[in-house]
């Protein structure tokens, strides 16, 4: 499964907690202001995301988001029929 990291650069307001708790220094603060007057967060270096969620935990104003895509070339995986033998 693939997942998208999406930041809505409008509600994001700055505050750099992402930043700081991200495992992967995947995040930074842009130097683009938004239609608030803040400076959001981005990705800076969206390769080296793990998905691990912590950023959207963190963030007060909900402004990211991951979520699990369906990968265009993988079939949907059926749910488990392995009978558990004991």
């Amino acid at each position: 499964m693939a997942y998208i990291h999406k930041i809505d650069a409008d509600r994001c307001k700055g505050c750099g907690l992402c930043v700081t708790i991200c495992p992967k220094d995947v995040l930074e603060i842009s130097e683009k202001v938004n239609t608030k007057g803040y400076f959001p967060a981005f990705q800076a270096r969206p390769e080296d995301c793990i998905k691990c969620a912590l950023c959207c935990s963190m963030c007060p104003d909900v402004a990211i988001t991951i979520t699990g895509t369906q990968d265009a070339d993988q079939p949907q995986q059926a749910a488990s029929t392995e009978d558990n033998d004991g």
